[in-house]
């Protein structure tokens, strides 16, 4: 297991543990980052992701994608 910001560009990564207070989980859950689900990281800059999840693409920044086990 790893973070998601550790993750290749382009190859998909099912989503294992999402980690942090309630209220960040609920707020990652709300954009589709749920356990056993899929996400692919599309680009990486200065440390903010824009990754691909449920058929949509959402720009996270970097401690979101630390809370993100893949």
């Amino acid at each position: 297991m790893m973070p998601l910001s550790m993750v290749k560009e382009g190859e998909p990564n099912v989503i294992k543990r999402v980690g942090g207070k309630e209220e960040t989980r609920k707020f990652l859950e709300n954009l589709g980052f749920v356990i056993g689900g899929t996400v692919t990281v599309v680009s990486q800059t200065a440390g903010n992701l824009i990754v691909k999840v449920k058929d949509s693409r959402v720009a996270i920044g970097k401690d979101m994608a630390n809370k993100i086990m893949v």
